[in-house]
């Protein structure tokens, strides 16, 4: 007996040391489960903030002030070989240049003034230079001499760069594209007073303004064009010369500008006077528009072109700066407009200077306060004293990071400018914008082009547009049968049925969205355009067809029939029904489109409404994103729906409730924080949904609220064009932009949705 308690005493001290370890065991899983979700919540709360960071660190070099720093100043080199008419910096702000009025340049260190080389031009004696003009720096830095016997000389300041023992080494020289020897353009040897000149690969163009040798105190506007001549046995340098006289009153000539392509040609007068001119045929100019561009009782200071030559910046004595630029006018006509103004002084603009790969510009006032500013993003970027003396000439770096300033003291400034991004604004990203050539302000995203005078384009309005277009329609598709269906699921279909199409629809969310993409782009979009009108019949007989077989259903059918039909499986007849009139009203469709429309209704659309017709349009993302985004808000919400505790219904049905009353006063009350949700996690995935937009929208970014044009997103947008974005660069910075506003955009949109789900899971919790 006593070794039957000792064996007793054993055991339970056995099992209670068994069930303290496993207890033990128990505790300690538990603890390691609470640490690690604790660590995994905050893992993803912390990627979430460095996501943002990163992107906010990323963005933020684009509202950084730009800088100008002053770095030397040093006497005009080489004062004795004449004025200034002309102060030129080559790429590396190493080497710069300075043209004089004795016909001589002479090259110095931009940073010291120290001397490097100084040449003289073929100048014939008993002349002299009596006027002076700089080409277009696209092409290769040329400038013009005119000289006072109604010759010219054509000259190019060039840069070549070595390396011996790996230190780079710029050695200027001069190169001239039409002969050393000066040109005569007035063969009676009149002074040329005003010249201006475009050089080009195959093709010059020279305007003059001379005194007529036949009437004393008239001028005249001369074009003089010279083309390479092409053929087989035709010399190398043999030109070909066109010239031809304006009807111009040309005494009021002040400036002469041509624009880079040697077709369009603007004389302006001091008094504020704008003649604009086609010149593309040489031989037969013709005025397109003449008019006043300053105000009343104000001159013309200071003129230049905008990069690109599309735009005309005229600074007046009253420190205004406006930008003039060809717009088509109603009847397509060709117009000088102003689109824009800066407000740069309350003293006369003496100089302005445009950027070379920009659309910037600098300026100098009469006390020589220096500005620089972008017209698209219609920004004041710097304004910084430069002397106390009136400049003589400056010059822009072709990278704009550094600028030269002569004062009538004898000086040049040389100058460090730090302005990475001035192409972004407020107004350039959010606000409609006048760009070059457009008939309007406008939302524009046009980031790139083929040439460096591209203006570009960063409005972020049509890209988020875009998004929240493609989100609408793929939603409007998608919530209606992905919670209807969850409804009728969880609530009224029978058990079996239900573990068919739960997972069924669940896998659907599976399928890759570069394959929905794929077969939206390339199968559903020609086949929605073909069956446009089938497309609104299958939106109106199915629902019809659906309703009138219920109906008959209900009413007509034998009750022995009616009672053989398990319940919950009334979903599975609707198949045949829904398939039936599917195919009818497809194929109804082709007669009934050709005898209503007489034709196609994409055409009657055009015709008669004036609506578009794109064949990747948001009717095609509706459709595609919407196949994609159905499968989560109908498993979220019919999880919410089937949750519902049971004796909340069975309840409601004892007290008397007809099924659909308890469904719509209990169980989608209980279950609505679940279904709100659920709608917000689809909407969440609609809105940053990438390929399928991609592939089957035209991804045009525009702002148009018909469902046959298409769009882009914000997403689609970063995926198209950040491999093609150079790094650092503005467009780069401006594409992580648009992902910050995205994450911002979808952060507190979820964080609203949760705060509203909350309250209702409050306010339904006491059901």
């Amino acid at each position: 007996m006593s070794e039957i308690n000792s064996i007793n005493k054993v055991r339970s001290v056995m099992e209670k040391s068994s069930s303290g370890y496993y207890q033990r065991w128990r505790l300690a899983k538990d603890s390691l489960a609470r640490v690690g979700v604790v660590a995994g919540g905050l893992s993803v709360i912390l990627a979430i903030i460095l996501i943002f960071f990163y992107l906010l660190y990323v963005v933020f070099p684009l509202f950084l002030s730009a800088t100008a720093e002053s770095v030397s100043q040093y006497e005009v080199p080489e004062q004795a070989l004449g004025k200034t008419l002309l102060l030129e910096v080559e790429e590396q702000n190493e080497v710069a240049a300075r043209f004089t009025d004795s016909g001589q340049v002479v090259f110095f260190e931009a940073a010291t003034g120290k001397t490097i080389l100084a040449q003289s031009l073929a100048i014939p004696k008993d002349t002299h230079v009596v006027s002076f003009s700089q080409g277009s720096p696209v092409n290769q830095g040329a400038v013009i001499y005119g000289l006072s016997n109604g010759q010219a000389i054509i000259v190019k300041h060039q840069y070549k760069v070595t390396y011996p023992n790996n230190v780079r080494v710029i050695t200027p020289s001069l190169s001239y594209p039409l002969g050393e020897q000066p040109l005569v353009l007035d063969d009676s040897g009149a002074s040329l007073d005003k010249i201006a000149v475009q050089v080009g690969d195959d093709a010059t163009t020279i305007v003059v303004k001379t005194a007529d040798s036949v009437q004393p105190g008239i001028s005249k506007i001369r074009i003089s064009h010279f083309e390479k001549e092409q053929g087989l046995f035709v010399d190398e340098n043999a030109l070909t010369r066109t010239d031809s006289v304006l009807s111009q009153r040309a005494e009021d000539v002040d400036d002469i500008l041509i624009d880079n392509e040697g077709r369009n040609l603007y004389l302006l007068s001091n008094n504020g006077r704008l003649a604009f001119y086609d010149v593309s045929d040489p031989g037969n100019p013709s005025l397109k528009q003449a008019q006043n561009i300053v105000d009343a009782g104000q001159k013309i200071t200071s003129v230049a072109f905008l990069n690109g030559d599309l735009s005309l910046m005229v600074g007046d004595s009253s420190g205004l700066v406006s930008q003039w630029s060809t717009v088509r006018d109603k009847l397509n006509r060709p117009a000088m407009q102003k689109i824009r103004a800066f407000k740069v002084s309350d003293k006369a603009v003496i100089a302005l200077k445009a950027e070379q790969r920009r659309k910037g510009f600098m300026t100098i006032d009469a006390n020589g306060v220096m500005g620089i500013y972008h017209s698209t993003a219609e920004r004041e970027l710097i304004k910084e004293p430069v002397s106390d003396s009136l400049a003589v000439a400056t010059v822009l770096s072709p990278r704009a990071n550094a600028m030269l300033v002569e004062a009538n003291d004898g000086k040049i400034h040389f100058w460090k400018v730090d302005n990475e991004h001035p192409e972004v604004s407020i107004k350039s990203l959010w606000q409609e914008v006048w760009y070059e050539s457009y008939p309007k302000p406008d939302y524009i995203w046009q980031s790139s082009s083929a040439s460096n005078d591209f203006e570009p384009k960063y409005s972020l309005t049509p890209l988020v547009f875009g998004t929240l277009k493609a989100a609408f329609y793929a939603m409007l598709v998608a919530m209606p049968l992905a919670l209807m269906g969850a409804i009728y699921t969880a609530y009224f279909m029978a058990p079996r049925m239900r573990q068919l199409v739960k997972p069924t629809i669940e896998i659907m969310g599976a399928l890759p969205t570069v394959i929905l993409g794929f077969l939206a782009g390339l199968w559903l979009a020609p086949f929605m355009e073909e069956h446009l009108v089938g497309l609104f019949s299958f939106a109106m007989l199915v629902p019809i067809a659906v309703m009138v077989f219920a109906f008959c259903w209900q009413h007509y059918l034998p009750k022995a029939l009616l009672n053989k039909i398990p319940e919950g499986w009334d979903a599975a007849l609707l198949i045949p029904v829904i398939l039936l009139s599917g195919w009818f009203a497809f194929t109804v469709s082709v007669p009934l489109e050709a005898l209503l429309f007489h034709g196609t209704l994409r055409d009657w659309f055009k015709s008669e409404l004036g609506i578009g017709y794109d064949q990747r349009n948001a009717l095609v993302v509706g459709v595609a994103m919407g196949f994609a985004v159905i499968p989560t808000i109908f498993s979220i919400a019919e999880d919410a729906i089937f949750s519902v505790p049971k004796h909340l219904t069975v309840g409601s049905l004892a007290l008397g409730a007809t099924p659909w009353q308890t469904l719509s006063k209990v169980v989608l009350l209980t279950a609505s924080p679940g279904i709100f949700s659920a709608v917000m996690i689809g909407l969440g995935r609609a809105v940053g949904e990438t390929m399928i937009v991609l592939m089957a929208t035209g991804n045009t970014p525009v702002m148009d609220l018909s469902v046959f044009q298409g769009m882009r997103t914000l997403a689609a947008n970063i995926a198209v064009e950040m491999p093609e974005s150079e790094v650092d660069s503005t467009h780069y910075r401006v594409l992580f932009l648009a992902a910050l506003v995205l994450f911002t955009f979808t952060f507190v949109f979820n964080t609203l949705a949760e705060v509203i789900r909350q309250r209702l899971r409050v306010k339904y919790s006491s059901l």
